[in-house]
């Protein structure tokens, strides 16, 4: 499939691993794109940590996303940078994986996660176990060559109502097809977690603009996610129903709540912690 180990993996190197411990790796981002949001960072830290979770049950089982306690935005990053990446295993059985870990951009930390969890799974309902084991051998010799991921695609929600400063709703619709399911995952495609977050975070950065501003030359900008839980699969071609509203909002921060809804259950929840910055 010419899209697995491409479309959707931020993995290039994996540069030490103690097993079932801790795991260092790095990836480039590609130069040609245009962005690549603080939700995509994190999935690439996920990645790392998924890999040597995967490689501790001889790539039989795997996790996937779950819960993450904290999950700050230290900095942002920009296409042409690379980035440190690591994680440690708090704990990883069969049934789910415990960890941290950050990313930096030349020594300095742009992104860091703690108390995450993942639960495992077969992995062969989702992926080849062979072929998984073949990528982290190759990752862990030569590494990949930088550049196979092309971009996402346009991916936004429409707001439909809620009330300005206070609340905003939104109808999304997962694509029925993109190059990032024939990566996540080849056997059984999945609207990845990180890019329900993706779609959220542009809606509640959208309100929180509308808050009064933090100062006269200040902005308000997402510092920390928390108490992300992601609590369902999200299959190719759903409809999403989007809410994010106002939960505080004092001189020196602005807490958001974010909820998303198939048509049967609540998919994701999660805290919003913004916080003032200078306009450039």
């Amino acid at each position: 499939m010419v899209n697995h180990f491409r479309a959707f993996s931020f993995v290039d190197r994996i540069t030490s691993v103690q097993a079932g411990v801790r795991i260092g790796g790095d990836y480039a981002i590609p130069p040609v794109l245009e962005s690549f949001p603080g939700s995509l960072v994190a999935e690439a830290v996920g990645q790392l940590a998924a890999w040597v979770a995967m490689a501790a049950h001889n790539f039989e089982r795997r996790p996937i996303a779950g819960l993450a306690g904290s999950i700050e935005l230290l900095a942002p990053v920009q296409p042409g940078q690379v980035l440190a990446l690591a994680a440690e295993l708090e704990s990883a059985d069969e049934d789910a994986v415990a960890y941290g870990g950050t990313a930096r951009v030349d020594g300095v930390p742009v992104i860091r996660l703690q108390d995450c969890v993942g639960p495992m799974v077969p992995v062969d309902e989702f992926d080849n176990p062979q072929a998984l084991r073949d990528r982290f051998a190759f990752l862990c010799g030569s590494g990949a060559s930088p550049g196979g991921f092309g971009g996402l695609p346009v991916l936004a929600a429409e707001r439909n109502g809620g009330e300005i400063g206070r609340r905003a709703t939104a109808v999304f619709q997962v694509p029925a097809s993109a190059a990032f399911f024939a990566d996540h995952f080849p056997r059984r495609p999945v609207f990845p977690g990180s890019l329900i977050m993706h779609v959220n975070l542009q809606l509640a950065s959208a309100l929180a603009q509308e808050l009064s501003p933090p100062g006269p030359t200040a902005r308000w900008v997402l510092r920390e996610v928390l108490d992300m839980k992601l609590r369902a699969f999200i299959a190719p071609g759903e409809s999403l129903n989007l809410e994010v509203r106002v939960s505080d909002c004092l001189a020196g921060s602005a807490t958001l709540a974010m909820e998303t809804r198939n048509a049967r259950e609540i998919v994701a929840t999660a805290r919003l912690l913004f916080m003032p910055e200078e306009r450039p």
